[in-house]
């Protein structure tokens, strides 16, 4: 496709959305069309999975993982994949490695790589790297309450599985956060000036 599809990966509270955002203003300003977008979707689909993760209702893991995985083929279908057949540059916060990395609290890898198997693979992917201690203090301080995941032992499992999982793809970038937002951002301004050759 011609477009290009850089993705954002962490746990919550390292500042995904942030560098997100930043990164399509500073490729807006150089004239590049681009698409931010994130999952869970604000479909239906996904609006299922956010009550979910703030325990409105009540599912197994396993259905979770099965519903983000619908969410995510409908986005690629009505959003991802149009955005980048028109040229254009697609950044996700948030993507299969997520779903991979959450869903080992409990399911089975392989089931959870073999449920997003033929789901697109990103041109970049960046796994936004946090300490657990400081993700907490941001999740505490932008929230009234936690949501299904974020218990400290949980996340603190969830981070090294994304780790775990950088070195399993193509195109993964680990980006130690726990600097300034200028900074992290100029590291990954530079990661895709130099693999996409903008």
């Amino acid at each position: 496709m011609k477009g290009k599809f850089i993705v954002f990966e962490g746990i919550d509270g390292a500042g995904l959305t942030t560098q997100a955002e930043l990164l399509e203003k500073h490729l807006k300003n150089k004239k590049y069309e681009v698409v931010l977008t994130k999952e869970p979707t604000n479909n239906l689909i996904g609006g299922i999975i956010r009550a979910a993760l703030k325990k409105e209702w009540i599912t197994s893991n396993r259905t979770l993982q099965l519903l983000f995985s619908a969410d995510r083929a409908h986005h690629l279908e009505k959003e991802i994949i149009p955005a980048l057949e028109n040229g254009k540059i697609v950044i996700s916060d948030r993507y299969f490695i997520s779903t991979i990395a959450y869903g080992m609290i409990g399911l089975e890898k392989d089931w959870l790589k073999a449920l997003n198997s033929k789901f697109l693979l990103p041109d970049i992917i960046f796994i936004i790297d946090v300490p657990v201690e400081v993700s907490i203090e941001r999740i505490k301080a932008n929230r009234f309450g936690f949501e299904l995941f974020e218990e400290k032992k949980k996340l603190e499992k969830i981070r090294n599985n994304f780790l775990e999982l950088s070195k399993e793809y193509k195109n993964c970038f680990v980006i130690n956060e726990n600097r300034s937002i200028e900074e992290v951002h100029k590291e990954i301004v530079k990661i895709v000036e130099e693999k996409l050759k903008l």
